[in-house]
């Protein structure tokens, strides 16, 4: 028997989301498409490496082919989707990812791939997470009320890191036991199942605003997302340190794994246990995040947690080469960083939605992960010219100490004086334009 929206609602309040019958739709379906993801980014390469003997040159190639979309079709998608119902663009990249990774296996059977063809089907399926991981975002808001922002976003989060945590080693398993081929069969279905969940979604979604005097270009409408999220004092502190906390971040990783292995020679099992603290945290994180804003506020959340996050990797340069506490003292950093960095995400995300009006939600959204993508790409380029020249542990300190650093610019802002989202006044995209 259907329950009306009235008693739907009522239910929502008595049990949270959990009796939320929609937001349980859409979080199964996007917890299985994040599960998806996280199968492909391993699978894919193992398949290329094992079936069609990639060389470097060709690695390089399909790994660019993964990450190419973020930069060039970030902020294009955020107009897109702030102009259209994002359910739809939800089930819709969900259903396009299933054939396109779909179609992988199938090649690989009928003797048609090569790394050419595996490029290009990467290419259009990571062009299509692009306008997913947009629409998901934007799409929250008009699914729950304010006050179940937090919630939401920590059961989105949690669904994530255990889709960092778990995806990476199902997909090893997968291909150990069942051929590469296979594995994306069962990263398809992924995706067909969550598209298929989310179209029985019920609950009426708000029509994108129309301005009078008809829509301005795309490039009006992305200025007007940036420069929103630039005059918005929330939205640019957080821009603003998520960048620079990407920045030196990348420069410490993209040197990490030669450290581990080389600087302090640990077997390649014990690296794989190591870097799997990060998930560990990040679930622990999601978790926690929720009990820490209602304790504590949402802006103490906010800089208690990014202080922990952005502090941990000095431990890591600090890890004694040729000691026994060096493996587990850099797994107890990466699980400190995943607790706070996870936290924070899930009240930041939140606070980001609460900011402004849903319909410029897309293009802050984009701006935001156009900013954050392009000084991860810069960080890691910058990490590794950095590690030739002063040293893997140099390196790493340098970019510990100005992922701390990048704290201060939160501190400095608004945001600490914040109790809750009811605080917030939303900007409109009318607010920015001249």
């Amino acid at each position: 028997m259907d329950t009306s929206p009235a008693e739907q609602v009522d239910a929502e309040r008595r049990g949270g989301l959990w009796r939320d019958l929609d937001f349980l739709k859409f979080w199964s379906g996007e917890s299985l498409s994040m599960v998806g993801t996280q199968i492909s980014f391993v699978a894919v390469p193992l398949l290329a490496v094992s079936v069609l003997d990639a060389s470097p040159f060709q690695m390089g190639l399909l790994n660019a082919a993964q990450f190419a979309p973020f930069l060039v079709l970030t902020l294009f998608a955020g107009v897109w989707v702030d102009r259209t119902l994002r359910r739809p663009l939800l089930v819709g990249t969900n259903l396009g990812r299933a054939v396109l990774f779909g179609a992988i296996p199938l090649a690989a059977f009928t003797g048609v791939l090569d790394i050419w063809l595996l490029s290009l089907l990467v290419l259009l399926a990571a062009s299509l997470t692009v306008v997913f991981e947009l629409a998901y975002q934007s799409y929250l808001p008009s699914l729950v009320r304010r006050d179940q922002l937090v919630e939401g976003n920590g059961k989105l989060e949690g669904s994530r890191s255990f889709a960092q945590l778990a995806g990476p080693g199902a997909a090893g398993v997968l291909v150990a036991a069942a051929t590469a081929p296979v594995a994306i069969v069962i990263d398809a279905l992924t995706f067909l199942a969550a598209g298929v969940t989310q179209m029985f979604i019920r609950r009426p979604e708000p029509a994108p605003s129309r301005p009078e005097g008809g829509r301005p270009s795309v490039t009006v409408e992305i200025g007007q997302g940036l420069r929103l999220l630039l005059r918005n004092p929330y939205l640019r502190a957080l821009g603003i340190e998520a960048a620079a906390y990407n920045l030196f971040n990348q420069m410490l990783w993209a040197v990490l794994i030669l450290h581990l292995s080389r600087g302090l020679d640990l077997h390649p099992a014990v690296i794989g246990v190591v870097l799997t603290m990060s998930g560990v945290g990040a679930l622990l994180g999601s978790v926690v995040s929720g009990w820490l804003g209602r304790r504590w506020g949402l802006g103490r959340t906010l800089i208690v947690t990014i202080l922990v996050a952005n502090a941990a990797p000095l431990l890591i340069p600090l890890a004694p080469a040729g000691h026994a506490i060096a493996a587990p003292v850099i797994g107890a950093a990466l699980l400190i960083n995943g607790v706070g960095l996870v936290a924070y995400n899930i009240q930041a995300i939140s606070l980001r939605q609460a900011a402004v009006t849903t319909d410029v939600l897309g293009r802050t959204n984009a701006g935001y992960r156009f900013a954050v993508t392009g000084t991860a790409a810069i960080g890691a380029l910058i990490g590794g010219a950095l590690g030739g020249v002063i040293g893997l542990r140099a390196t790493m300190v340098v970019g510990a100490l100005g992922a701390l650093a990048a704290v201060w610019i939160v501190i400095r802002s608004p945001i600490p004086a914040l109790r809750d989202l009811s605080q917030v006044t939303p900007d409109e995209p009318a607010s920015v334009t001249r």
